[in-house]
């Protein structure tokens, strides 16, 4: 008995493992509603804007995460879309972190948004890479767990080939409707993605949203 259960729960966490997540992410204010709309259209997962790029807070970031959490999303994350122009990466990551923790929003990762060439960064790659270590410095200095969010279509133009982000997580952009990674290429040291963004159309939940899958 004892050997057949033990079989059970082996096959059991194995199917576990093969069991792909979907989510949705937001770059705009959300209510308990409208989480619970993406839940109910068999949603697992959430990631929200937290910092602008306009160099500031997302006053709409902590709220998000309750609403998310209240509506019974189980895995939320936070986005951090970085201001180049404002200077002083690693302040920008801690006054995020920090307004995050004065409201006591509970999230999982933080995600560095990197994308905008000739908009939002520099035409100098080895400042865009000394301002990402800045981003990544802070963050790492409170603790948090870092994902980059981009594709190769935006990296390669504000970082050129380098490596430096490759050590963490790649949540990657490419809009063809497909929830799977058999259109992914590595690139800067990238070799898997670990989720990908395939839809910016979202759902009639409300809200804008881009739609997301976790293997």
């Amino acid at each position: 008995m004892r050997l057949f259960l033990l079989l059970i729960s082996l096959i059991f966490l194995a199917v576990q493992r093969t069991v792909a997540f979907s989510g949705v992410d937001i770059s705009s204010g959300s209510d308990v509603p409208f989480f619970q709309c993406v839940k109910n259209a068999g949603f697992d997962f959430a990631i929200v804007r937290a910092y602008e790029s306009i160099g500031q807070v997302d006053p709409n970031g902590p709220h998000s995460v309750y609403n998310a959490r209240d509506a019974g999303i189980e895995y939320v994350d936070v986005y951090l879309f970085p201001c180049f122009s404002c200077g002083n990466g690693a302040g920008q990551a801690v006054s995020m972190v920090n307004y995050l923790k004065s409201y006591n929003a509970n999230y999982g990762m933080v995600w560095l948004d990197i994308e905008g060439p000739g908009t939002y960064w520099s035409s100098n790659q080895g400042a865009n890479q000394a301002f990402f270590n800045e981003l990544v410095s802070g963050l790492e200095s409170v603790g948090a767990h870092i994902g980059i969010y981009t594709s190769e279509s935006q990296w390669e133009p504000i970082m050129g080939d380098w490596s430096g982000g490759a050590k963490y997580p790649l949540w990657y952009a490419h809009y063809d409707g497909n929830p799977s990674f058999s259109d992914f290429s590595p690139f800067a040291g990238w070799s898997s993605p670990a989720i990908k963004q395939y839809n910016d159309q979202g759902l009639n939940c409300g809200v804008g949203a881009d739609l997301n899958w976790y293997p």
